[in-house]
C-alpha cells in the first residue's frame, strides 16, 4: 500500500493548522514536516514549538523531516513537539548512530536520507537501524523543484538491498513528487511518496486521491 504525507513547506501558513486538518480529513497518510536550519540548505523553516502547536489539530503520524547540519542539538525538542518518526540526513554533521539510537529511545521511529548525489553505499551500514530510508529525488532545501529522474535507479537499488535484508522498512521519495512521477517511483519500489505543491494550492482530498490513484496505477 502507498503511503502518501503531504508535505506542510507547501501549506498556508496562515492557517497551518486548518491545512494539516484538510490533509487528514482528505486521507493522507502521515504529515511530513520540513525541517530547516538555514547552514544545511538555505532557508529557515520551523521548529519544534509550531510543531507542539500542530500536534493539537491531528493524530496523523508526523514525519519530521530534518535538514539541518547538527541534528543532535534538535532531537529532544522535536521528541518533547509530538513527532512520531524523525528522518536526519547522512551528509550531516554527527555521529549517525547515535542520532538514530537516541531517536529510538525516545519512541520515535528513525529514518535516514539522502540526497540526490549521494550514494547508496553511504546509507548501507545503517540499515537495519531505520524505519525508514528518504530519497530526494531533488536538491534539499526547497519545494516546487523538478523532479530528477536520474535517482529512479537509486529508489531501485534501495529497494532491492531492503528486500534482501528483509528489514521491512519504508521507502520513501520526496522532491518534484506529483501525478506524471508517483508511478515511476513506486514502480522502482517506493511507498511513500512526499508531495507538497500537487497537494495543497486546490482540493487537498480530491489530490491526495488522484495522487493515489496516479501511485498504484501500475
Amino acid at each position: 500500500m502507498v503511503k502518501i504525507a503531504p508535505s506542510i513547506l507547501s501549506a498556508d501558513f496562515c492557517k497551518l493548522g486548518e491545512e494539516v486538518v484538510a490533509a487528514e480529513h482528505g486521507g493522507a497518510d502521515m504529515i511530513h514536516i520540513d525541517v530547516m536550519d538555514g547552514v544545511f540548505v538555505p532557508n529557515l523553516t520551523i521548529g519544534p514549538p509550531v510543531v507542539k502547536q500542530i500536534r493539537k489539530c491531528t493524530t496523523l503520524e508526523f514525519d519530521c523531516h530534518l535538514m539541518v547540519q547538527k541534528p543532535q542539538t534538535l532531537i529532544q525538542g522535536f521528541l518533547s513537539a509530538g513527532s512520531d518518526l524523525i528522518t536526519i540526513h547522512v551528509e550531516s554533521d554527527k555521529d549517525t548512530d547515535a542520532v538514530l539510537d537516541e531517536i529510538r529511545a525516545g519512541g520515535n521511529k528513525a529514518g535516514l536520507s539522502l540526497n540526490p548525489g549521494t550514494p547508496l553505499s553511504e546509507a548501507e551500514p545503517f540499515l537495519e537501524k531505520l524505519d525508514l530510508l528518504l530519497v530526494m529525488t531533488v536538491h534539499p532545501g526547497f519545494s516546487g523543484q523538478k523532479f530528477m529522474p536520474e535517482v529512479v535507479q537509486k529508489i531501485r537499488d534501495a529497494y532491492k538491498r531492503i528486500e534482501e535484508l528483509g528489514t521491512g522498512i519504508d521507502l520513501q521519495v520526496d522532491g518534484g513528487i506529483g501525478l506524471e512521477t508517483a508511478r515511476s517511483v513506486v514502480e522502482a519500489g517506493a511507498n511513500v511518496l512526499v508531495a507538497g505543491s500537487a497537494i495543497y494550492g486546490g482540493n487537498v482530498g480530491e489530490r491526495i486521491a488522484a495522487l493515489r490513484m496516479a501511485a498504484e496505477s501500475y
